[in-house]
């Protein structure tokens, strides 16, 4: 299945493929392949390594997938974000998403997270959840930037919710 990639003011989501989810595991860039440095993070291998056993287990997820979040400019990916599978019981996703150090503090996450949230706006889903270590503000600052308002708290995580 082609997925699309969506553009947004200064970034390019790239839909991981299955062959590109394998490179990301193996940290070994292919031929055309520019990535920044601290890329793939520990993040974008268990992402690439769930998107693969998600495969092998029901198929292709559609837009329910990690993409590549690459600089428009130049290419260069910079970080990941995606979906953790496909909508919940209840038509609810969650979402997850990092950037290399060099990237971060451009508002570049939510730049990604607006653009991710409308791809399951326009896929159907009810809502997206997402959750950040409490010692973990920037990410909260992201989520909240995105739309995603803090609706919990336990002692580990702060929880973000948008519903559509």
């Amino acid at each position: 299945m082609k997925i699309e990639s969506v553009a947004t003011e200064r970034l390019l989501l790239q839909p991981l493929t299955v062959a590109e989810a394998e490179r990301v595991i193996a940290r070994e860039a292919g031929a055309g392949d520019l990535w920044g440095e601290g890329y793939p993070g520990d993040g974008d291998v268990r992402s690439a390594t769930g998107f693969l056993r998600g495969v092998a287990e029901r198929g292709d997820p559609g837009v329910f997938r990690p993409y590549a979040i690459r600089i428009a400019e130049s290419g260069v990916t910079v970080g990941g974000i995606g979906f953790h599978g496909p909508p919940d019981e209840i038509g609810v996703v969650t979402v997850g998403y990092g950037l290399v150090p060099a990237a971060r503090g451009n508002g570049y996450a939510s730049e990604a997270l607006r653009a991710l949230l409308e791809i399951a706006r326009r896929a159907g889903v009810s809502g997206a959840k997402g959750d950040a270590d409490l010692d973990n503000p920037a990410s909260h600052r992201v989520m909240e930037a995105a739309g995603m308002p803090c609706v919990a708290e336990d002692e580990q995580l702060r929880h973000f919710y948008r519903g559509f």
